[in-house]
């Protein structure tokens, strides 16, 4: 049911529409002025507002301008006995929805609402289309570093404040960055990445500035850079470590002065972008070295962000992991399938070298290859089937006998096959050449079963 904040001062009016409303299958919550209106803004959220213009204290459009700063995307209907043009242009150009005058036609006051209540329902299932095309994932997790991350992205993000975030590679530094701009003013704005690891050195000032046309041999056409693309909204460089000390200076000069020249232009050109960088490096090591700047350093890092390895979070694996597990098969259009706590527990014992991004990887790895159920065993063979082949031994010891040892390959081997063949038992046993009762009599004795 569509929620409505009606605000007018004259208590009449404000239960005559409130009977309207209500009767229209509207949920109806009543303010007497701008000030109660603010408070219930601030402790709820509402479809649409309904206000009056004239009012005393803060009056209608006063109150639109502090409702556009709290809650912009709330679309505000303003209704007033004493509406001119004048006013209704100027109450449009501040942000309200539309402008009735008093006594309100009822059709087109119900048509109104109906459509800002519509226009409410399409900003915020942009914003959720958006955040899927983007990738933008929440967050996991719930070990202190990562409470620690999300409670400094809260802070962080609404102010200009530029951060440099810091970690290994495929820790999630990118998802941080991405957080930051979404819940930042800039949200509505482009966030463009730069990978400047991946960018030759020679190119990397074309990339971000941008080139006139003619300026070297290549550049048969102009090109804007990633600095102007973002204009108005976040420019994420990520691994800022890895760019030329000839980049870095000019990077620097575009901070301070927020102004950029194209490679070939002489014309200065103003960007306003908020800056937000990455690195698997250790930058004061790299100033020690020579390799990086001190200045743009300080200049970067007015917010420092430590994303912690995997390994250090190790409780965040069965919670990452479920929901990796969930968004695979719903991607691929897969039945639902589900880890076995032994197979929890042996994903907290791998060595997570690639980090978050492995664990992706393996995920998807038990997905593709495995049953309905994803057992320990499952884990323990796919998830680094490239160390498992170098590390035989690592197999072995994990059994007694040379009996115990055959019935796990044995049962693995069967298992597999079987699945393979959608447990056709019949072609199972030609193809692995054993008689088809011993093959019965094998998934008796390992309590094999179809998932």
């Amino acid at each position: 049911m569509p929620s409505i904040l009606v605000i007018d001062d004259e208590a009449a009016i404000r239960e005559t529409l409130k009977e309207i409303l209500e009767y229209e299958k509207y949920e109806v919550t009543l303010a007497e002025d701008g000030a109660k209106g603010l408070q219930l803004l601030q402790k709820n959220s509402y479809d649409v507002v309904l206000s009056d213009v004239k009012m005393p204290g803060i009056d209608g459009m006063e109150l639109l301008d502090r409702v556009q700063a709290l809650a912009p995307d709330v679309p505000m209907v303003m209704i007033s006995g004493h509406g001119t043009v004048e006013m209704a242009i100027e109450a449009t150009k501040k942000g309200a929805y539309d402008f009735i005058t008093k006594p309100p036609d009822l059709n087109r006051l119900l048509i109104t609402l109906r459509n800002a209540v519509d226009r409410n329902n399409l900003v915020s299932e942009t914003k959720v289309l958006k955040r899927k095309a983007a990738k933008t994932y929440d967050i996991i997790g719930e070990t202190p570093a990562i409470l620690k991350i999300k409670e400094t992205i809260e802070k962080v993000a609404p102010t200009e404040a530029r951060v440099l975030i810091t970690g290994e590679n495929g820790t999630g530094k990118e998802l941080v960055a991405r957080w930051i701009h979404e819940k930042s003013p800039r949200a509505n704005m482009p966030l463009v990445e730069v990978n400047c690891a991946s960018i030759p050195s020679e190119l990397i000032e074309s990339e971000l500035f941008g080139h006139e046309k003619g300026s070297f041999t290549s550049a048969i056409k102009q090109r804007i850079g990633k600095f102007e693309q973002a204009h108005g909204g976040t420019l994420f460089l990520d691994e800022i470590g890895d760019m030329s000390m000839a980049a870095q200076a000019k990077v620097l000069r575009a901070i301070q002065e927020g102004r950029i020249t194209r490679v070939g232009g002489d014309r200065e050109i103003k960007v306003d972008v908020r800056i937000v960088a990455a690195t698997n490096k250790n930058l004061l090591e790299e100033i020690e070295k020579g390799n990086f700047r001190m200045d743009l350093y300080h200049r970067l890092s007015v917010i420092l962000i430590h994303v912690p390895t995997l390994n250090e979070r190790t409780d965040d694996i069965p919670t990452i992991a479920g929901n990796f597990l969930e968004s695979i098969c719903a991607e691929n259009g897969l039945p639902a399938k589900k880890f076995t706590p032994d197979a929890m527990e042996a994903l907290k014992e791998v060595n997570w070298t690639g980090n978050i991004r492995e664990l992706h990887n393996v995920v998807e790895r038990l997905v593709i290859l495995c049953g309905d159920e994803i057992t320990g065993e499952d884990v323990f063979i796919y998830s680094n089937p490239a160390q498992r082949g170098s590390d035989p031994f690592g197999v072995v010891d994990n059994y007694a006998t040379l009996q115990d040892f055959r019935d796990w390959a044995e049962k693995i081997f069967i298992e597999r096959k079987l699945i393979q063949n959608a447990w056709n038992v019949a072609k199972t046993a030609q193809e692995i050449d054993i008689q088809r009762s011993h093959l019965y009599n094998k998934i008796e004795k390992y309590n094999l079963k179809r998932r």
